[in-house]
C-alpha cells in the first residue's frame, strides 16, 4: 500500500468549493487547508499506477491550479523496486547499440514532461520479470 500526501492549489475565492469537491470526490482524505488556498489531501493505492490515476481525478476538479505529490510512503513497492533496478543494467543496453540513433533513445529524467503512468507500468512489467 502506498500513501502520498499532496498540496493542492487554487484561489481563495474557489477555495471552499474546491474543499468540498475534494471531501466528495471519494479518490482523497483531505485534511486541511489555509486561507491562501492551499490544501493538504493524501491518496492511497497499491501502486504507483493507482496513485496517478487518483492525482489526475484531482487535477480535474475545477477550479484547482495545481496539484503536486510532496511525500510517499511505499510499504512493499520500495523493495521491489529496489531489487528490479539492482538487477538492471547500469547502463541501459540503447545507449551502447551502435544501430540505434541518438533522437531514438528515450530520455526519463525529466519529470515535469514524464509519461508517469506509462514508466510505472514499465516498471511493474519488470518486476514481473525479475521474479
Amino acid at each position: 500500500m502506498n500513501i502520498s500526501s499532496i498540496v493542492v492549489k487554487t484561489l481563495p475565492k474557489f477555495l471552499d468549493q474546491v474543499v468540498q469537491d475534494l471531501k466528495d470526490c471519494e479518490v482523497c482524505d483531505y485534511h486541511m487547508h489555509d486561507a491562501q488556498g492551499r490544501i493538504i489531501i493524501t491518496i492511497e493505492g497499491e501502486g504507483v499506477e493507482e496513485e496517478l490515476k487518483k492525482l489526475r481525478v484531482v487535477e480535474n476538479i475545477k477550479y484547482v491550479a495545481s496539484a503536486d505529490m510532496q511525500m510517499a510512503y511505499s510499504e512493499d513497492e520500495l523493495d521491489r523496486n529496489m531489487e528490479v533496478l539492482n538487477n538492471a543494467d547500469v547502463v541501459p543496453k540503447d545507449i551502447n547499440d551502435e544501430s540505434i540513433s541518438p533522437e531514438q533513445i528515450i530520455y526519463n529524467g525529466d519529470l515535469k514532461r514524464k509519461d508517469l503512468e506509462s514508466f510505472a507500468q514499465e516498471l511493474d512489467t519488470a518486476k514481473l520479470v525479475a521474479r
